[in-house]
C-alpha cells in the first residue's frame, strides 16, 4: 500500500470508514455497528471503531513481521477468501 493520508469518518449512519484523505476512493475498512451494538456503546461507535482499526492494523503488522513480508511492497491478491473466527 502506498504511503497516504487516511482518516477515520463516521457517516452518522451506524457506518464507520478508513479512507484515503486526498480522494473519493472506495473506504478501506469498513465498520458497521446495528442499532443494538449502537445502543450498547451509548453512542461511542467513532471511539470503538478508532480502538477496532488500531488493534486491526497492529495484528498486521505483526503478522507481516513474522513471516518477514513487506507491509508497503507487497500487493493484496484478487481473489479474497472469506474466513468465519469463531
Amino acid at each position: 500500500m502506498s504511503t497516504s493520508l487516511l482518516e477515520i469518518v463516521d457517516l452518522g449512519d451506524g457506518e464507520v470508514v478508513l479512507q484515503r484523505a486526498e480522494d473519493d476512493s472506495e473506504p478501506l475498512v469498513s465498520i458497521q455497528f446495528s442499532e443494538e451494538a449502537s445502543a450498547y456503546l451509548m453512542d461511542n461507535n467513532l471511539e470503538v471503531a478508532k480502538i477496532m482499526i488500531q488493534a486491526g492494523i497492529q495484528a498486521a503488522a505483526k503478522m507481516a513481521e513474522r513471516s518477514g513480508v513487506d507491509m508497503d511492497t507487497t500487493e493484496s491478491s484478487d481473489k479474497a477468501e472469506r474466513r468465519t473466527l469463531h
